[in-house]
């Protein structure tokens, strides 16, 4: 699905992007939940493949709700806790991105960040 050159370049992209940017766990994956790259900030205990799992499930479910309501998909999800918060992008019809950050960054920026992120990927699986 993806070549060595490819993945070392989502790597960067996710890296320079957005852990630098401040955020605290980055996970980009298939839609059947299985992680294809993860980054932390070196300070996370997250159980990556639990979470991978569970978000995977989460969106399947919301995908399901679009479908009710009569939308096609909603592209992006946001989940806001007290000291957490979790931003779900879709990539295309097989990944997602997820991004989690604590209070300290602005959703702005994080939304700002992902969709350049997003791009960049998108870029890269083209080629």
């Amino acid at each position: 699905m993806f070549n060595q050159s490819q993945l070392d370049a989502i790597d960067t992209a996710i890296l320079s992007n957005l852990i630098e940017a401040g955020l605290d766990n980055v996970i980009f994956m298939d839609m059947a939940g299985n992680t294809i790259a993860k980054h932390d900030n070196g300070k996370s205990l997250l159980d990556s493949t639990a979470f991978a799992a569970l978000a995977a499930g989460n969106f399947a479910a919301v995908d399901a709700m679009a479908k009710l309501v009569g939308e096609s998909e909603f592209s992006l999800l946001f989940h806001k806790g007290e000291k957490s918060s979790i931003h779900f992008s879709r990539i295309n019809d097989e990944t997602l991105l997820i991004a989690m950050f604590n209070k300290d960054i602005s959703l702005g920026l994080v939304r700002l960040k992902v969709a350049q992120t997003i791009k960049e990927i998108n870029t890269i699986l083209s080629k």
